[in-house]
């Protein structure tokens, strides 16, 4: 059975934890392990706060999207937004690098999404938007997974 929510808000930093308690809620009827919605909570985090630092560069001018899906005991999150879309996806994944040093970015970000999710796909296109898709299989649910 799928179950799906979508959530859209305006891409301010206030918004932030708003998007992680929300997902993480959502997911919580899966029944995760503790350190599974953490994790969740940490990489919602880190995907809606890139949309509001990098791709609005922090003006609260567009909307981040998010849509979290519940599939055969997986987790399937989306996050987008229309922003400036990221130049050189290939260095933005590199641990470390950050085009915000001055914000005392730590640029981690995808380094944390790839080691508490199970997959990570980037689509962007500069001026266009970054779209991220995120699946993890909880560890209750994966001998339906596979």
């Amino acid at each position: 059975m799928k179950n799906e929510m979508t959530l859209e808000f305006t891409a301010v930093s206030e918004n932030e934890s708003f998007a992680r308690v929300t997902v993480a809620s959502f997911v919580a009827q899966l029944d995760p392990t503790m350190d599974e919605i953490t994790e969740i909570k940490t990489v919602v985090s880190e995907a809606v706060t890139n949309s509001i630092i990098h791709g609005y560069e922090n003006k609260g001018t567009g909307n981040v999207k998010i849509k979290a899906e519940l599939v055969d005991g997986a987790v399937n999150i989306t996050i987008s937004d229309e922003g400036i879309g990221i130049v050189d996806l290939d260095e933005a994944r590199q641990p470390l690098f950050t085009t915000k040093p001055e914000l005392e970015r730590s640029g981690m970000g995808f380094t944390i999404m790839e080691n508490f999710m199970d997959h990570v796909q980037v689509h962007t296109e500069p001026m266009h938007g970054t779209t991220i898709y995120l699946t993890k299989h909880l560890t209750k649910n994966k001998a339906l997974c596979n």
